[in-house]
């Protein structure tokens, strides 16, 4: 007959119900304001749970629901419906004025990443100041990846998580494809770049060089 103090020992370590997992997540992922990987959701949880288990079940439960449970990038958020954000645009509307030699530079890191500034450069037609990369850093939507294995070994640049966030997007995977943005405009001249939010449009001239293949595999 097993010990009554190594039965109580071992109980100690048994893991709550899933039912129960869901609602500590829950509560975790609602207390916080930024997305939370599975590692950080785990160092929360109780001894033996099983958060990845427990987040499948907890996304089909707000499937539908005015919050969701969104992944974003190797994180998890809770996050408004995106067809209801326009009740939360005086909430949560943030204006950000980029030049639209910024939006270029980002869209071509976002579709060629991990991209070094002479690759950017060579796909705008132009120079890309150091003013435009470091705008791009300050918002945190691009970061420095990994030095390229070629002579001089030049740094790379990828987008963030945060630029996954601000966007939507679970991954890079989820930008649009080639047919979806000729569909929208965005390959067919350059005031199609105003039309996303947040873009000056007010604009110095640039050579035009290169821009048909902006997004081209």
């Amino acid at each position: 007959m097993a010990d009554p103090a190594q039965q109580i020992e071992e109980s100690l370590f048994d893991a709550p119900p899933l039912a129960e997992q869901e609602r500590m997540i829950e509560a975790i992922l609602f207390a916080t304001a930024d997305p939370m990987t599975l590692r950080e959701i785990t160092a929360r949880l109780p001894h033996g749970c099983d958060p990845a288990e427990a987040l499948v079940h907890l996304r089909k439960r707000y499937a539908g629901r005015g919050v969701q449970l969104c992944r974003i990038g190797d994180a998890y958020a809770m996050r408004t419906a995106a067809d209801l954000g326009y009740l939360m645009h005086h909430e949560t509307v943030e204006t950000r004025k980029l030049s639209r030699a910024a939006i270029e530079t980002l869209a071509i890191i976002a579709y060629h990443q991990p991209t070094t500034r002479a690759e950017i450069e060579e796909i705008r037609g132009v120079s890309v100041s150091r003013g435009t990369l470091d705008q791009l850093i300050e918002l945190d939507w691009i970061r420095f990846g990994r030095r390229k294995m070629t002579p001089g070994r030049p740094v790379t640049f990828v987008v963030t998580q945060e630029f996954l966030a601000h966007f939507g997007l679970e991954s890079p995977r989820d930008l649009p494809g080639l047919q979806e943005l000729r569909s929208a405009g965005l390959l067919e001249g350059r005031p199609a770049f105003s039309a996303i939010p947040g873009v000056d449009s007010d604009e110095e001239p640039e050579a035009t060089e290169g821009q048909s293949e902006l997004f081209e595999d």
